[in-house]
C-alpha cells in the first residue's frame, strides 16, 4: 500500500479562472511519477459552509423549503449557508439559523465537518446540532434579497422517512443527518 506522500501530486503553476462572487475558479498544473503526463487540475475555491439541524423543545426539526436553480426544483433542507470572512463556524451557524428561520437556540453541538467534494472544491462543511430552538423574541426571518423560504417542522422519524424516500435529497443535508446518527450511535448492523 502506498503512503500518502507517494500518492500526492507535485503541484506547479496556478492560474486564476473566473470570479463568480460566491466562488472562484482556478487551474493548477500537476505532475506525478506514476502518471504518464502532467495534468491540469480544475479548482473551485470557496469559503467554508455551515448547516444546522435545529431541534425544538418538543424534538421537531426546523426545516426550510426553497427553490434551487441547479436542479430546478423546490428542496426541503435544513438552514445553512456560507461562513462570512472572519466568522467562526458556530457563529455562522447561529446567524444562518436566525436569518433563515427566525429561530435561535441556547445549546449547540458540533456534529461533523467534511470536505464537500475534494476533487474540485477546497472548502469544508461544518454541521451543528442546535437544541431547544425557538422563535427568537421580536425576531423573524431576515432573508437575503434572493431568498424565498418557507418553514416546516417535522419529527426525527418523519425526517428519517423523508431521507429514505428522497423527499430530502440534498447531499449536504443528508450528510448532517448522517453525522447526527453517528453522534447518537443509532447506526446498527442489520
Amino acid at each position: 500500500m502506498s503512503s500518502d506522500d507517494e500518492l500526492r501530486w507535485k503541484l506547479g503553476t496556478r492560474s486564476p479562472g473566473a470570479d463568480y462572487a460566491i466562488f472562484k475558479t482556478a487551474f493548477v498544473e500537476g505532475t506525478h511519477p506514476r502518471a504518464a503526463k502532467p495534468k491540469r487540475f480544475s479548482l473551485i475555491t470557496c469559503v467554508d459552509w455551515v448547516n444546522v439541524i435545529a431541534l425544538t423543545p418538543d424534538d421537531r426539526v426546523v426545516l426550510v423549503r426553497q427553490y434551487r436553480v441547479g436542479n430546478d426544483s423546490v428542496c426541503l433542507e435544513i438552514p445553512g449557508g456560507m461562513i462570512d470572512e472572519g466568522e467562526d463556524p458556530l457563529t455562522a451557524a447561529a446567524r444562518e439559523l436566525e436569518e433563515e428561520t427566525g429561530y435561535s437556540a441556547p445549546t449547540w453541538k458540533a456534529i461533523g465537518s467534511v470536505a464537500p467534494n475534494p476533487a474540485i472544491f477546497n472548502n469544508r462543511l461544518h454541521s451543528f446540532l442546535a437544541l431547544d430552538a425557538v422563535p427568537t423574541p421580536g425576531g423573524g426571518q431576515r432573508l437575503d434579497s434572493s431568498e424565498v423560504i418557507d418553514l416546516e417542522l417535522a419529527t426525527l422519524p418523519e425526517v428519517q422517512a423523508m431521507l429514505r424516500d428522497g423527499r430530502i435529497d440534498h447531499a449536504l443535508v443528508v450528510d448532517a443527518f448522517a453525522h447526527l446518527a453517528f453522534s447518537l450511535g443509532t447506526l446498527r448492523r442489520p
